[in-house]
């Protein structure tokens, strides 16, 4: 196949492309930076300069490529601008799925969030609601919900509602931003329930969702948390000395039934064994 992935400079749509070029397909990635396009190219794949906001610059890549799927893994998080991110999952989107009906491409495969549901005990499955309504006390995730109804809006829309990602190169390994922190003795979790999955068994779902029905799917480890336990042995193993283990919501984790039953199994199956790995 040709598949263009929108972020392929990031720390998953990275590992994504070296996948996708390993496996033989035509790989076209974006970048933001011009000196990045050199790096998709040593990967095997061709990289080419796009502002995702730019509608017109949208339409014209897309159609320009012809990609026979398209890999949505836009976000602005490496330095932890969530307002840009936000815009990125409605305006981004909105522009990769008009471009690519405009171009005649029905599947995309999209990055979402797992910790996005309604507050509740229970491992959330896939039919749990979003939470979109701040009324609730819990955070709402508007952005969240505008990007998953726009790619589930195509035929073939696949979202994958992600765990926390760690691993090298994410916020959790040992130089990541909340490495720092840790060893600082702060965690500051978004929500206290939560699910984690490593970034390598991310990309691995990513590329094989391409084969996936259209819906969604959570693509979390097998052992749901919360940040009581895992927070302070995360300060302890990056040499912190816990101080402040806090949340901003009680959240929710999630389940993953669904991707298990599509034939997709984490390598790094609990945050216990592989989240402290920071060698």
């Amino acid at each position: 196949m040709r598949i263009l992935v929108a972020g392929a400079t990031g720390v998953l749509g990275s590992r994504a492309v070296r996948i996708l070029v390993g496996h033989g397909h035509e790989v076209v990635g974006t970048t933001r930076r011009p000196d990045r396009v050199a790096t998709l190219e040593e990967a095997g794949a061709s990289g080419v300069v796009l502002d995702a906001l730019d509608r017109g610059q949208v339409r014209q890549v897309v159609s320009g490529t012809g990609p026979d799927a398209v890999i949505h893994l836009l976000t602005d998080l490496a330095g932890f601008d969530f307002a840009a991110t936000a815009r990125l999952r409605v305006e981004g989107t909105r522009n990769l799925v008009d471009a690519a009906l405009a171009t005649g491409i029905t599947r995309m495969v999209a990055q979402s969030i797992s910790w996005a549901y309604e507050p509740g005990e229970a491992p959330a499955g896939e039919d749990v609601p979003l939470a979109t309504d701040p009324g609730t006390g819990a955070p709402s995730f508007p952005s969240i919900d505008a990007l998953e109804r726009l790619v589930l809006g195509l035929p073939d829309g696949v979202v994958l509602r992600f765990g926390l990602l760690y691993g090298p190169g994410t916020w959790y390994a040992a130089d990541g931003a909340r490495g720092a922190e840790a060893r600082a003795g702060v965690v500051d979790a978004t929500t206290a329930r939560t699910s984690f999955v490593h970034v390598d068994d991310a990309a691995a779902a990513t590329t094989a969702a391409l084969g996936w029905p259209a819906g969604v799917v959570n693509i979390v480890d097998d052992e749901p948390t919360h940040v009581d336990d895992w927070g302070p042995r995360y300060v302890d193993a990056v040499g912190g000395s816990a101080r402040s283990i806090r949340s901003r919501a009680e959240g929710r984790s999630a389940d993953n039934a669904r991707a298990r039953s599509l034939g997709w199994t984490p390598r790094h199956g609990s945050w216990r064994t592989s989240l402290f790995d920071l060698t």
